[in-house]
């Protein structure tokens, strides 16, 4: 297989710091598993990490970060990490629940009035929507929770979807948008896809919750998550965009070219400072990043002697807050995860049922993964976390999430 112009094979690069819990044979057969898939020209080159009780179990990359540059994944390459910026915005808008800025049940309309008074769809074509009233507010809760009925462009699931395409929001946003505040007020004149509370569906919940955060610290997105999440966690890399400084690290991004291969993705270059910071899904990280986020997550809101949040509010975040699966009240469409057994937290998936999802992994393992094919999970049983990065849009091209668990979990022996 060629993977870049100087047909160099990828080799696999591995450390393994502690094996008191892991078989390392089985490890082994794990990583064999993933470079298959850059073998087989699927994906381009992957970075794994697994932690257990606070220490690297393993550490493992193969393949390119650059395909046409021939350069290799390496420990410190930058990933865009698309809807795993989502629990890290979530942490940001707890700080700022503890210290008494907003309750869980606040309308939103209370610091955004556009959302006074808005109308839920109920049937006709995007040109002539019905709709009625909202029985009642989106709270905070409802965002972080997608129970808010915003949806998006991008979802490609409903009459209102293709309102939010209409209006110019899809993967981007018309010209007049020239913040994240602008993108809000026009979708707060849009219809909700169901009426708050009342059903779960993926959307733009999060850069509403992130705009909020702007709201509600008096700082921009970005100086926020900086000054209250990443720089107390030294997440140094974690960034909206790759300066000069950084560029030669990041790595690029690439789809299915249908044929079984993979071909590059110019449309996200993340290398110039983006207009519209995207709480959802708009930040950049080292997989070392984001073991220092999950770390201090396993660690109910601590790490290395700094506390971002309270124990009791890392449980809150980290427990379902939703009257049942998402199966029974998904809407349909995109999400990064299955659906049955699993409930919603503020900001991360929860797993509530493992049987129901067919998964070995323990009830109470928390998750949530990246458009571009990063995925992480957390799992206080076993207090162990997993991430894995690579640049594979849509993420759901392959199984490799339920193939992780699966690997993982199975090699798991102490």
């Amino acid at each position: 297989m060629t993977h870049d112009d100087t047909d160099r094979k990828p080799t696999m690069t591995m450390t393994q710091e502690r094996t008191t819990s892991f078989d390392p044979a089985r490890l082994a057969r794990l990583d064999k598993h993933l470079a298959r898939y850059v073998d087989d020209g699927q994906m381009v080159g992957w970075h794994l990490a697994i932690t257990r009780h606070g220490e690297l179990q393993h550490d493992s990359m193969y393949g390119l970060r650059d395909r046409e540059a021939g350069l290799p994944v390496e420990s410190d390459t930058i990933w865009r990490i698309a809807s795993m910026t989502k629990p890290i915005v979530s942490v940001a808008a707890l700080t700022l629940w503890e210290e008494g800025v907003f309750e869980l049940t606040d309308p939103i309309s209370k610091w955004i009035p556009a959302f006074e008074d808005v109308r839920v769809y109920t049937k006709g074509p995007a040109a002539a929507m019905v709709t009625v009233p909202a029985i009642e507010p989106i709270r905070v809760w409802h965002l972080f929770t997608h129970t808010s009925g915003i949806t998006a462009g991008w979802m490609h699931n409903s009459i209102v979807d293709e309102a939010y395409r209409n209006a110019g929001y899809e993967f981007g946003a018309p010209e007049h948008a020239k913040s994240i505040a602008d993108c809000v007020e026009d979708w707060a004149r849009l219809p909700l896809l169901f009426q708050p509370g009342s059903a779960w569906g993926y959307g733009n919940s999060h850069e509403v919750l992130g705009r909020l955060v702007e709201i509600w610290s008096g700082q921009r997105l970005d100086e926020a998550l900086r000054s209250r999440v990443l720089d107390p966690l030294g997440m140094n890399d974690t960034v909206w965009w790759c300066d000069e400084s950084r560029v030669s690290r990041l790595a690029a991004l690439y789809m299915p070219d249908g044929q079984g291969g993979a071909t590059r993705l110019p449309a996200w270059e993340s290398v110039e400072e983006p207009a519209i910071l995207a709480g959802g899904g708009g930040l950049l990280s080292t997989t070392s990043d984001y073991i220092r986020f999950m770390q201090m997550m396993l660690n109910e809101g601590e790490l290395d002697g700094v506390r971002i949040l309270a124990p009791a509010t890392m449980r809150l975040m980290t427990s379902n807050h939703l009257r049942g699966d998402l199966e029974e009240l998904s809407t349909g469409g995109f999400a990064e995860t299955f659906l049955e057994g699993v409930g919603f937290g503020l900001g991360v998936a929860v797993l509530i049922d493992p049987l129901a999802s067919h998964s070995v992994a323990n009830k109470g393992e928390y998750y949530w993964g990246g458009i571009f094919g990063t995925a992480f999970w957390c799992d206080p049983v076993q207090d162990l976390s997993c991430v894995f990065m690579t640049q594979l849009m849509p993420a759901s091209a392959y199984p490799v999430r339920p193939q992780l668990r699966q690997l993982v979990y199975s090699a798991l022996i102490g």
